[in-house]
């Protein structure tokens, strides 16, 4: 599987065709997602990346933070670095039209069909992690090494959610290197947009773990009945005889 993520740089494919959309918009399981403008990109240092890597501006702060938080923790057992970030609408069509086995509609169990690719948006990145023993990036295996295991109980500490876990009712693979960033609150700069974009997945598929507000609830009392006035009978006035 990294084989194709790999050759995504250099080999323009042209999209694959896709099913019809779904009644909530879906298709092949996907939501859709616009491309991001390439001057709200920033780059990832190269040292905590396997490949050049570069999502939205706002997104780099906390993903440092989170690279470096893991590479300092000795609990972390190892390093995380970004794998695989931005990925234009373009570059998805590559991605599609060569990763995974079958038809289109088995292919993307695994890989998003182009336009419908969370990485478009600039806010998803994939991880991998370091040592990797004999699992190889992008694999299911990677959840039970030391530094996966720190990114599941950590990543929400930094603004990232889990977009697809095990089981989930999207019906996409289960991917532990996948996550989408929506920041720790939404005043976050960059987090009300994030959270937009994701609005209908957050709903519909909830992340696990995911960064959910916190539910806050304003005591204000028992209003008060409603003061019913009294019906005003009219007296009759007394005729003069």
């Amino acid at each position: 599987m990294l084989a194709f993520l790999l050759a995504q740089a250099t080999v323009t494919a042209p999209a694959a065709p896709v099913g019809a959309p779904s009644n909530d918009g879906r298709v092949l399981g996907h939501f859709a997602y616009g491309d991001v403008a390439p001057g709200d990109l920033a780059a990832l240092p190269p040292d905590m990346a396997v490949h050049s890597c570069r999502v939205r501006r706002e997104v780099l702060p906390d993903l440092q933070r989170l690279i470096a938080a893991a590479a300092a923790d000795p609990a972390a057992g190892g390093r995380i670095l970004a794998l695989s970030c931005h990925r234009s609408i373009a570059r998805q069509s590559s991605v599609f039209a060569t990763g995974g086995e079958g038809d289109a509609e088995a292919r993307a169990i695994s890989v998003a069909p182009p336009g419908h690719s969370e990485h478009t948006t600039g806010f998803a990145v994939d991880f991998a992690v370091r040592p990797s023993g004999d699992c190889p990036d992008i694999e299911a295996c990677m959840a039970a090494l030391p530094p996966a295991r720190w990114l599941l109980a950590n990543a929400t500490r930094f603004g990232f959610e889990l977009s697809f876990p095990p089981g989930n009712a999207q019906r996409v693979k289960w991917e532990p290197w996948h996550w989408r960033w929506v920041g720790t609150g939404a005043a976050v700069p960059g987090a009300a947009r994030a959270r937009f974009l994701f609005a209908k997945a957050r709903a519909a598929f909830p992340a696990d773990p995911g960064i959910r507000p916190p539910l806050v609830i304003v005591l204000t009392g028992q209003p008060s009945p409603p003061v019913i006035a009294p019906p005003v009978v009219e007296k009759r006035k007394k005729r003069r005889r």
